[in-house]
């Protein structure tokens, strides 16, 4: 879900613990540290997150540079805003209101985002939890660290790992089942397999992990971790999609938050490495400044919320709320949202713990944006944070709403795509002829260079990939609003398990718009020809042209691979009805396997267990 929608594989990891004696692996923890084992995808994510970035500094705290370009930013913000509403500036009422609407949705999440990065300055990591750090395990343990046990206050405590699965490829599952029994501190694995695939279930028990199969697929993925929930017993619970491969120390890096008994759970980024599409880059890239700077900035104000992996539970608190959310399918912030109008707390740190895939066809990223978009909408519109009956704090308050208002700023482009053609076909401005274009140009940049000097600043570059799926993905959240509207389902599918139709299938409203915009910029061309004047009309239509363009160049792209057969890693039809309809709870018997090059030495040795299966 959201929102999430700006990879934090960039950073520098803020406060790491380094004064542990099981740190030797991750110090200074950051996708870069953590894929070294794996020459090729470190290589690939140093071309593309240079170390060099400095955005954050070690205490957490936005850096002077930051703090400063978000200053300047939140200025231009505030100057376009007053030339927008300057009743002298107002030009043709449909064209106008139409750019007020946009444009106001738009800077209300941009001061939104402001104030949120510039609130992120506080470790999460406070005396308490380094203390619990350094007694996490007993003294003198010895053997595999995968078997030593937790203690929270001298208390030794259960931890259950789930592992989701809906389809995903095999050879996908198995390096995360594999990482994640290597992780540090005893624990329980469990398969939660939903796709009911025979081949999964053998691969459990080859590694060792247990295996559990549902009769139904009811709640989707909530559903799967509450039927679990009434099987697995632990005190504390991870979860991980089938496709983020956690690193070995994600349980002793998030352990010890839960010495303080109103900790709900503790979330880490998402980050990804298979950023080799256009698609891949735009969502990945889209994600930064969400999980680097909004997430810990809403830790300021108790309100950062669950991103569904790479999350560790108190069970406690998800009994206190009945479970995971089952009525939406974007349980994990619903699921946030009931903790914290319960009075629980949750804790974001911006470490990079797990290492995953985002989506990386066209087809894949709609049904994940749609997803989250649904859910985000929902909020708005059936679970109103500003409502009197939630128990939220004024500031939590403010943070659900900007969640759930988030993606009105995907439906804005959409509306500004249609104003430059009002005024090339009936010559109706959204700003009187007094206002020169120069001037317009100055005002619109002291808004929009300012968020892309942010976005280069915190990215390392301009990244032409998320400009353009940013443009272009409105059909995607027009659709989920409609859906929140109208009451209908849109089904649930994992990112990572596109069936891999045809890409043109999914833009089918991007191409008619990209027809209507090239027949425009002909018209608006001609026309200027004519009158021997370029407009700004005509350059910001040729522009959205070009954006719209470049998207579809890249969807031709994809349909031609899928032609030569090839296929995105770990894509699967995961809509297959199961075989057999059946609950399955398989415990390992004595079982090791090597980790995936991602992790290699993160096994100190493999875990030992016994194997009972029963058919429920």
């Amino acid at each position: 879900m959201p929102s999430r929608r700006t990879v934090c594989a960039t950073s520098n990891v803020v406060g790491c613990s380094q004064e542990h004696p099981f740190s030797s692996d991750h110090d200074s923890l950051g996708v870069l540290d953590t894929v070294s084992t794996s020459p090729r995808i470190a290589h690939d994510l140093q071309s593309r997150f240079p170390q060099s970035t400095t955005a954050q500094t070690r205490s957490g705290a936005p850096s002077p540079v930051l703090t400063l370009i978000v200053l300047l930013s939140t200025v231009g913000i505030l100057v376009y805003s007053a030339f927008l509403l300057n009743p002298q500036h107002r030009g043709d009422v449909i064209p106008y209101v139409m750019v007020l609407v946009a444009e106001s949705i738009l800077v209300f999440h941009a001061l939104m985002s402001m104030w949120t990065i510039l609130a992120g300055s506080s470790n999460p990591r406070d005396f308490d939890y380094y203390r619990a750090h350094s007694k996490l395990f007993p003294r003198g343990s010895t053997g595999p660290q995968t078997e030593w046990p937790f203690l929270i206050k001298g208390t030794e405590i259960t931890v259950d790992v789930f592992i989701t699965t809906y389809g995903e490829s095999p050879d996908v599952i198995r390096k995360t089942v594999t990482a994640a029994m290597a992780m540090r501190g005893r624990h329980s694995t469990w398969v939660l397999d939903d796709g009911a695939n025979d081949e999964v279930r053998d691969l459990a028990a080859e590694l060792g992990a247990r295996y559990v199969r549902r009769l139904s697929s009811g709640g989707a993925k909530a559903g799967n971790v509450n039927h679990a929930l009434t099987l697995a017993k632990g005190e504390f619970f991870a979860i991980f999609d089938a496709d983020f491969v956690p690193d070995p120390s994600f349980l002793v890096e998030t352990v010890p938050f839960f010495i303080d008994p109103k900790v709900a759970f503790v979330q880490t980024p998402q980050a990804f490495a298979n950023l080799h599409t256009t698609v891949a880059r735009g969502a990945g890239y889209m994600q930064t400044v969400f999980y680097r700077f909004i997430q810990p900035g809403r830790n300021r104000f108790n309100a950062a919320f669950c991103v569904g992996t790479n999350v560790l539970f108190r069970r406690a608190a998800v009994d206190d709320v009945d479970g995971i959310y089952t009525e939406s399918k974007s349980e994990d912030v619903w699921t946030s949202i009931r903790l914290h109008e319960r009075g629980w707390r949750s804790i974001y740190i911006p470490d990079v713990l797990a290492v995953g895939e985002a989506p990386e066809s066209i087809e894949a990223y709609a049904k994940q944006q749609l997803r989250w978009a649904t859910g985000g909408f929902e909020i708005m519109l059936t679970h109103s944070p500003l409502s009197r009956r939630r128990n939220l704090t004024t500031d939590q308050r403010i943070q659900y709403f900007v969640t759930g208002t988030f993606y009105l700023t995907g439906i804005s482009p959409l509306i500004l795509l249609l104003v430059p053609s009002l005024e090339i076909y009936f010559d109706l401005r959204p700003m009187t002829l007094s206002v020169s274009v120069l001037s317009w140009v100055l005002f619109y940049a002291g808004f929009y260079v300012m968020q892309i000097l942010l976005a280069f600043y915190t990215l390392g570059s301009f990244r032409w990939e998320t400009l353009t799926l940013a443009t272009v993905s409105f059909p995607i959240y027009v659709k989920a609003l409609y859906n929140v509207i109208t009451g209908r389902d849109v089904g649930w599918q994992a990112t990572g398990t596109a069936r891999g139709n045809s890409p043109y299938n999914f833009v089918v409203p991007q191409m008619l718009f990209f027809l209507f915009l090239a027949l425009t910029s002909v018209v608006a061309v001609y026309r200027d020809l004519l009158n021997g004047v370029a407009t700004l009309a005509m350059a910001w239509n040729v522009t959205n042209t070009l954006i719209l363009g470049a998207f579809l160049f890249s969807v031709a792209r994809d349909a031609r691979l899928l032609r030569r057969g090839i296929v995105a890693p770990g894509s699967s039809d995961s809509e297959q009805e199961p075989a057999r309809a059946r609950t399955i709870v398989a415990r390992p018997e004595d079982a090791s396997s090597p980790l995936p090059p991602v992790y290699e030495r993160a096994a100190s040795a493999p875990q030992d267990r016994r194997e009972k299966e029963h058919t429920r």
